[in-house]
């Protein structure tokens, strides 16, 4: 497995998603309610440290989870979580694994993966979608997002969140420049500022991310055999045609 990108960065993203997590919280979980948990698990891929999860729990009481995290300090987080709640410790099972090497069962009752697509090559893609499709029960859902930029171009750095704990600031800012024909870098600011606001300490991130714009995600996924609808917050469902 290729060196954990979140090892440093881990400390902050639990903390700094929170409040994206909060807006998407509404159309995830409307698409979410058109899942099949009787028909097999919900998988929530790049879980992350488990804020995902938790919404797919909650919204879909009677799914059983898989979460597939490969980052050991993100998964840590998401461990934490289901450890310190007796119903999510029988209901959900982590695979410490990326993308190409899921071991997933015949059926799923719908897929969750938010904040993640970028990591993938375009023949990742390919692959992810054909792989998911024949899994799928004709009504679950699969649901992804979309991040910006929607291409290569370049993003000036800017402050994305601030967040209080304590008599410490947590704060993330980032920008974008090309890196290719369908790839950016992120590069990715990190600062905990004491409280008087002077830098307590800061460091800097590296981010690979494949870029695609709305319709493109829509006619991948029309090409692999879904129908997919782009909803609020560059949410896109996609049900597998029958």
């Amino acid at each position: 497995m290729p060196a954990d990108p979140y090892a440093e960065s881990g400390e902050f993203i639990d903390v700094l998603s929170q409040d994206a997590w909060r807006a998407l919280g509404a159309p995830i979980s409307d698409a979410l309610r058109q899942a099949a948990p009787g028909q097999g698990p919900i998988v929530d891929i790049g879980a992350g440290t488990g804020l995902g999860t938790l919404l797919v729990a909650d919204t879909v009481p009677d799914a059983e989870v898989i979460a597939v995290e490969p980052s050991p300090i993100l998964r840590a987080v998401l461990l934490s979580r289901l450890a310190a709640n007796d119903g999510l410790r029988r209901r959900v099972t982590v695979q410490a694994i990326d993308v190409d090497g899921m071991r997933l069962p015949p059926r799923l009752g719908g897929v969750l993966a938010i904040n993640m697509i970028g990591h993938l090559t375009p023949a990742q893609r390919r692959r992810f979608w054909a792989d998911l499709r024949p899994r799928l029960e004709p009504a679950a859902p699969l649901i992804v997002n979309l991040q910006p930029p929607t291409e290569p171009t370049v993003i000036p750095e800017s402050p994305f969140t601030s967040v209080p704990i304590g008599r410490r600031t947590y704060q993330g800012s980032g920008g974008a420049r090309p890196a290719g024909d369908d790839m950016v870098t992120w590069t990715m600011r990190y600062r905990i500022l004491d409280e008087d606001g002077a830098v307590d300490s800061e460091f800097v991130a590296e981010y690979p991310w494949h870029v695609l714009s709305p319709q493109d995600l829509l006619d991948e996924l029309t090409a692999a055999g879904y129908a997919a609808t782009a909803r609020e917050l560059d949410v896109v469902v996609a049900l597998p045609r029958t």
